[in-house]
């Protein structure tokens, strides 16, 4: 169980803070069910009500400073989805993105970037789909970030790229694949 004040993800609608975790007092809802009043952190003035036991819609506690500065330090290392066909690439992309896990949304991330590499130099454009998920996998994972290392959202690639380079100890080329 989350407590209040406490930041998770919930399902699609990502950084969540608990606001409150009540009873409803609703016609036809069990008095003695817990919901929890989650406060998304992306929709100004919103609010979920779910229940303390849903079990359809993913809920996890964002990661901790430790676990948000272990997973870019170890982004070199996450392998890339490598996929050929339009279709089995996209199924792929939504299945990672539904994972709630920050390694799946890396994963996307580093295959999107050196896409657009490899089609850059190809005089080709970004798929559509691509640069979709790209920000939605971006948005996912620097979401989370901010709130354990206190760095805004808009610095966050910058914030991983430095630090990776400084791990790597190399040159900017070594990072530039990796977000």
């Amino acid at each position: 169980m989350f407590d209040k004040g406490e930041y998770i993800i919930y399902g699609n609608s990502g950084v969540c803070q608990v606001e409150d975790v009540t009873t409803m007092n609703m016609e036809g809802v069990p008095r003695d069910r817990l919901y929890y009043v989650l406060v998304p952190a992306s929709q100004k003035g919103g609010k979920i009500f779910t229940p303390v036991d849903n079990e359809k819609t993913l809920m996890r506690r964002i990661l901790t400073h430790e676990e948000a500065t272990s997973l870019i330090d170890g982004i070199p290392e996450i392998e890339e989805l490598w996929i050929t066909s339009e279709k089995l690439r996209e199924n792929k992309y939504k299945e990672c993105m539904r994972s709630g896990d920050c390694r799946e949304w890396v994963r996307i991330i580093k295959t999107l970037y050196l896409r657009r590499q490899e089609r850059s130099a190809q005089g080709k454009k970004v798929t559509a789909t691509d640069e979709k998920y790209l920000h939605m996998a971006e948005d996912y994972l620097y979401s989370e970030l901010e709130i354990p290392l206190k760095i805004p959202k808009s610095q966050m690639e910058q914030y991983i790229l430095e630090r990776i380079r400084r791990k790597q100890g190399k040159g900017t080329a070594a990072a530039e694949s990796c977000p």
